[in-house]
């Protein structure tokens, strides 16, 4: 197996190194791992009652535990997840794109996502849609203020 799908697989399932990474570049960051002021913020749609709010906050725990293939960041702080919207019975819907159209992964990313939603016990099994979205296409404008410390942009 290629390094490259060793990071994804390991990240859809949740274990390995990346996690260990994601866990120290949050201690290293502090609170700045949460923020997405500084980057395009995620617009969340729907989440009214106060463990709706906490469920989201799972759900963009577990999208964090994916990393794009070809930066090692996650694909939330890429700024890769432009939409999370969740109804009254706690279906999530995720609208994401990718940095380029032509990803080789593309079919993965998705999956990957669509699975770690679904992980999150309040959602549950067959209770989420992903949707691949172009529209805005990602520019660097959309990473949060941790991806820009990560990659030494700030």
């Amino acid at each position: 197996m290629s390094e490259e799908k060793k990071k994804i697989s390991l990240a859809q399932f949740g274990g390995g190194e990346e996690e260990r990474l994601e866990r120290v570049r949050r201690e290293k960051l502090g609170d700045l791992a949460g923020i997405q002021g500084q980057g395009v913020a995620t617009e969340i749609v729907g989440a009214e009652t106060m463990e709706q709010k906490m469920m989201v906050e799972k759900v963009i725990e577990a999208i964090r535990t994916i990393y794009d293939p070809e930066i090692p960041l996650n694909i939330y702080d890429l700024g890769l997840i432009y939409k999370l919207t969740i109804d009254a019975t706690n279906r999530v819907k995720v609208e994401m794109t990718l940095t380029a159209p032509g990803c080789p992964v593309a079919g993965e990313l998705v999956a990957a996502v669509k699975k770690k939603v679904e992980g999150v016990a309040e959602v549950g099994r067959g209770r989420a849609e992903v949707e691949l979205v172009w529209e805005p296409a990602w520019t660097r404008e959309r990473l949060s203020e941790a991806a820009r410390l990560e990659l030494g942009m700030v």
